[in-house]
C-alpha cells in the first residue's frame, strides 16, 4: 500500500485536530498552514472526512473543524479508508471479493496475506490519541534536541 498525498495530509490534520481536541474548532487556514497545503487542498481532505462521520464542520468567527468524537475512539484505518479509500496491500489480499484468477496458485499470496494482516492489526489497533501522543512526545524531543528514534 502506498498512500497518497491525500492519506499523508488527512492524517496529519487529524492529528492536528487531536492534540485540539476540546479547545474548539481548529480553523481552516490555522490546519492548512501547519500542513503546508492550501486551504482548497485541505478543504478536500476535510469533505471526505466529515462524509466518513469523522469531523464536525462550523461557520462563522468561531468556525472551523473538530473531531465528532474523542480522538481515543478514532482508530487510524478508519481515517485511511475514508481518505484512500482501501487499505489493502494488493488487490488479490483484500476483504472483498478477490478478483485475481491467479489466487490459489500464487507462491507469493501467503506473504501478502501476511502483510496485509499485521498492517490490518495496526491500523485497527492504533487510535488517533495514539498518534497525537507521540506527536506530543516528538515535539517535547526535537525541543530538548534529543534523538528522535
Amino acid at each position: 500500500m502506498k498512500l497518497s498525498t491525500r492519506g499523508r495530509y488527512g492524517i496529519k490534520a487529524m492529528v492536528d485536530l487531536a492534540v485540539e481536541y476540546g479547545n474548539g474548532n481548529v480553523s481552516t487556514a490555522s490546519l492548512a498552514a501547519q500542513q503546508g497545503i492550501s486551504e482548497a487542498y485541505l478543504e478536500q481532505l476535510v469533505a471526505s472526512l466529515k462524509k466518513a462521520g469523522l469531523v464536525l464542520s462550523a461557520r462563522g468567527a468561531a468556525g472551523g473543524y473538530t473531531l465528532s468524537r474523542a480522538p481515543e475512539q478514532i482508530q487510524v484505518g478508519e481515517i485511511l479508508r475514508a481518505l484512500e479509500g482501501s487499505t489493502d496491500l494488493i488487490s488479490c489480499v483484500g476483504v472483498e471479493k478477490v478478483s485475481c484468477g491467479n489466487a490459489c496458485s500464487c507462491s507469493a499470496r501467503p506473504l501478502w496475506l501476511k502483510l496485509q494482516s499485521k498492517i490490518n492489526d495496526v491500523l485497527s489497533s492504533t487510535t488517533l490519541k495514539d498518534m497525537a501522543d507521540d506527536y506530543k512526545m516528538q515535539m517535547r524531543r526535537c525541543e530538548n534536541n534529543e534523538s528522535l528514534s
